[in-house]
């Protein structure tokens, strides 16, 4: 999955697609280094991040969509919100699937839209808000005890709304700490009862920065360490900025899954 970030403060390539031409080169360089989808954001959820209002969120996708879908008619798109007017606008404009951070905390409307339309459903484990959720998260339970338990209950609602194609985030960096995200990271194979898929969104996040005390540009390497990890441990879509790199990653783990 590419990233494709609308936003002008995303952590890492935020406001570098403002233009058509850089969009579209942006997108063909995904393609070609092998993404199967691509990940189209127009809010940031960096930690400390606020929200924009709903309408300027249109704006950012909904045109970006249409040029994306003209020049590259065969494209996947997902599409990263947690507002389920958002989702229904790209859903109408081509996207295929809905990318949700607050796994429908933020929006109560999201999960009978999902319902209505039957696409796959990315659902998100997440503390708190972008605003709060770094600020000292704390766990009752063991940390995956706790989170199995919360995509219990959720997917359990979403059945209910006739929501069947989830796909589980852990969440890594939305309301933990270096710990837990390690923790979540050596124990990934623990997730989603052995019946979802489970998407990894790592690349070039503040802990690999934090353990190996380098900047985000410097974080290449790392993020392919921590993504062999996540494929070794049952992890089968990964989120990344850097398509050619994780590809590499896959096919090394499939390779050494079939010998």
């Amino acid at each position: 999955m590419g990233i494709v970030n609308l936003t002008p403060d995303s952590f890492y390539n935020g406001g570098r697609l403002k233009y058509e031409y850089h969009l579209l080169k942006h997108i063909e360089i995904l393609l070609k280094e092998g993404a199967d989808f691509i990940d189209i954001g127009g809010v940031s959820t960096r930690p400390g991040s606020h929200f924009i209002e709903k309408k300027e969120e249109i704006q950012r996708i909904q045109k970006p969509i249409q040029i994306i879908i003209k020049n590259f008619p065969n494209i996947k798109i997902s599409i990263d919100t947690f507002r389920s007017e958002v989702a229904k606008i790209a859903i109408q404009e081509g996207a295929v699937m809905v990318n949700d951070i607050s796994g429908g905390n933020f929006d109560k409307k999201m999960y009978s839209f999902l319902g209505r339309y039957h696409i796959p459903y990315v659902l998100n484990h997440i503390k708190g808000t972008p605003k709060n959720m770094q600020k000292k998260p704390y766990y009752h339970d063991d940390i995956i005890i706790e989170i199995n338990r919360y995509f219990f209950y959720k997917i359990s609602i979403l059945k209910k709304y006739g929501v069947c194609d989830i796909i589980l985030d852990p969440g890594f960096g939305f309301g933990k700490t270096l710990k837990h995200n390690i923790q979540l990271l050596k124990y990934l194979s623990l997730l989603g009862f052995q019946e979802h898929l489970i998407l990894v969104g790592i690349s070039r996040k503040s802990m690999i920065q934090n353990i190996l005390n380098i900047s985000q540009k410097e974080s290449l390497n790392g993020s392919s360490i921590m993504h062999t990890i996540a494929l070794l441990n049952r992890a089968k879509i990964l989120r990344v900025h850097d398509v050619k790199e994780a590809r590499e990653c896959v096919k090394i783990i499939d390779y050494y899954h079939h010998i």
